[in-house]
């Protein structure tokens, strides 16, 4: 900005438009014809680019362009479920439809089936309530990663498909 350019030759963007390469003494004197700064574009060209603009006004729209974009973000959550091997059907409908109103809304759902002691020797009831989750659900979401066992735990999550 202003006196911190270190160019020679600078192309000018004035406030009417005007393009032209000049010096950057003919180029701060234009400024101060305005009233405005002289601020530095696009460093990397060859002669660097420099427009005469008012750079508090400037630098005030650019984070209001930041705050927006900001704004629209939205970050994904991964939500978590957690069942046991012998989890009621009317308990499964109850969290399966927390899962639908989860994947709906952008988030992922963790699913999780915690084995206790004896509970081991019921593996593959756990794993089988996973793909009934999944099968309840593919409409909203698909599975993402099929369901694993991780120590005590079997784990499967499910991702919000790109239609919703």
């Amino acid at each position: 900005m202003n006196r911190e350019i270190r160019a020679d030759q600078v192309r000018l963007i004035k406030p009417d438009e005007e393009h032209e390469i000049v010096s950057l003494d003919r180029a701060l004197e234009i400024a101060d014809q305005y009233e405005l700064d002289l601020v530095e574009v696009a460093p990397n060209a060859n002669p660097p680019v420099c427009k005469i603009i008012d750079f508090g006004k400037f630098m005030y729209e650019k984070k209001k362009k930041e705050k927006e974009a900001k704004k629209k973000q939205h970050t994904v959550q991964v939500k978590e479920l957690r069942f046991r091997p012998q989890t009621d059907d009317h308990d499964l409908e109850f969290k399966t439809r927390h899962a639908r109103e989860f994947l709906e809304g952008g988030d992922k759902v963790k699913a999780t089936v915690q084995f206790r002691g004896r509970d081991m020797l019921y593996t593959e009831q756990g794993e089988q309530l996973l793909k009934n989750l999944a099968e309840e659900l593919e409409d909203v979401g698909s599975v993402e990663s099929a369901p694993a066992m991780e120590g005590r735990r079997m784990i499967m999550i499910i991702a919000p498909s790109k239609g919703s």
